[in-house]
């Protein structure tokens, strides 16, 4: 794919306009964002993997901005991406309620580094039982409530009401480490016992045949009140050192709040977004056109680096 004339003006503008070469970063969502997901096969398009392999050699940070929870990072992206990043992966989980690094143990296995955690307060855990007590109430018992706990070993545990469709929901969504059906009480209990970073709420229709992380309504997200992707992101970038205003965002839905903090926001897909950057804001069709920009970007980056050896080696030399 070839980048449009418009899009390539945007991207250089921001780069002269911004200290992108020197102080930026790359932050960017996953699911319809940075990987394609194509006949139940989601991967890294080779345009992306090109341009990312180039910006970690010339020093540029990338942080992954997703729903998705480190577990789940770890299990279908994390060896191929760690191959291309040559180091451990900034990572902004389950929008923005857990921070931390992807990356090897001493034992070569995967595993997650947290830097910083936001979990749920009982009270708010709570508030989310009571609207689930009030669907049953009114008889309705196709309802799923996926939590996710700080320990991310534990990954993500999905509750039915129903008994009976345990097995139908272990085979529905294969991302969960456990399904359980306790009853309202105990469930509570369990929420209470340790730390819970986020909630999903989910009304199971037959024509959803998306896992949780792919959905896009914020409103079936819950995280602690005034956590969201772009609070999770500042955390990041504060702990990493990179300056967001000097950065580039991409995402895809309207959960992706971060882009409205980075200097160039990226809108990938057909969706219209409210999200601007503080730079400038462009669109691309698609995560394969994402990596024709960002390798731009990176082509960007490698002609200041070479300007400014020249300038310190001084005339002549």
């Amino acid at each position: 794919m070839v980048l449009n004339d418009e899009v390539k003006v945007a991207i250089f503008d921001f780069a002269a306009r911004s200290d992108f070469t020197s102080t930026g970063g790359v932050v960017v969502d996953l699911d319809g964002t940075a990987v394609h997901e194509e006949s139940d096969r989601v991967y890294i398009p080779t345009p992306v993997e090109l341009a990312l392999k180039q910006l970690y050699q010339l020093g540029r940070p990338v942080v992954l901005n997703s729903l998705r929870f480190p577990l789940s990072v770890m299990r279908t992206f994390g060896k191929e991406w760690l191959a291309i990043s040559g180091s451990p992966i900034p990572v902004v989980s389950m929008n923005g309620s857990q921070i931390g690094y992807v990356k090897f143990d001493e034992k070569d296995e995967l595993c997650f580094e947290e830097i910083a955690a936001f979990p749920l307060p009982p009270a708010e855990i709570d508030a989310v039982l009571t609207g689930v007590d009030a669907l049953l109430d009114d008889d309705i018992r196709d309802v799923l409530l996926f939590y996710y706990p700080r320990d991310w070993r534990k990954g993500e545990i999905i509750w039915t009401p129903v008994a009976e469709k345990v097995l139908h929901v272990k085979e529905r969504y294969t991302s969960a480490s456990a399904v359980t059906a306790v009853e309202p009480e105990k469930l509570q209990e369990e929420l209470h016992s340790e730390d819970i970073c986020m909630i999903f709420l989910l009304i199971e229709r037959p024509a959803d045949d998306l896992m949780a992380y792919q959905h896009s309504k914020p409103s079936s997200f819950f995280t602690l009140k005034g956590t969201d992707k772009l609070t999770g992101m500042r955390q990041a970038a504060e702990h990493i050192g990179f300056h967001l205003p000097a950065s580039v965002g991409a995402g895809d839905t309207p959960m992706d709040v971060f882009l409205n903090g980075v200097g160039l926001a990226v809108h990938v897909g057909p969706m219209n977004l409210d999200f601007r950057g503080l730079h400038n804001t462009v669109r691309v069709a698609n995560s394969f056109e994402l990596g024709d920009l960002l390798f731009y970007l990176a082509g960007i980056q490698e002609h200041t680096d070479e300007i400014n050896k020249r300038a310190t080696r001084g005339p002549g030399q």
